[in-house]
């Protein structure tokens, strides 16, 4: 069995802030292009600058909360199948 390196590529502080700097670039530049795309708002809410965007995030979120909620609901003890 191979023994886990000391630091991982994530374990260093330096990576890490690289990365969360990434992922905001990568949301920012995802996000400019609403202020070129026109769309056609069918519902209403929809037209409104960046609801696509908003949308997403909104959704993840509620996502990763009911999906902690889930885990917190069926966990189960300890020793139970002892």
């Amino acid at each position: 069995m191979k023994q886990k390196k000391e630091f991982d590529f994530f374990d260093k502080p330096k990576n890490r802030k690289l990365l969360w700097i990434l992922l905001y670039a990568v949301c920012g530049l995802l996000f400019i292009p609403d202020f070129f795309i026109h769309r056609e708002a069918h519902f209403g809410i929809d037209g409104i600058w960046g609801f696509y965007p908003i949308l997403g995030f909104v959704a993840c979120t509620v996502l990763i909360l009911f999906s902690k909620l889930v885990g917190m609901v069926l966990k189960v003890k300890e020793n139970y199948y002892d």
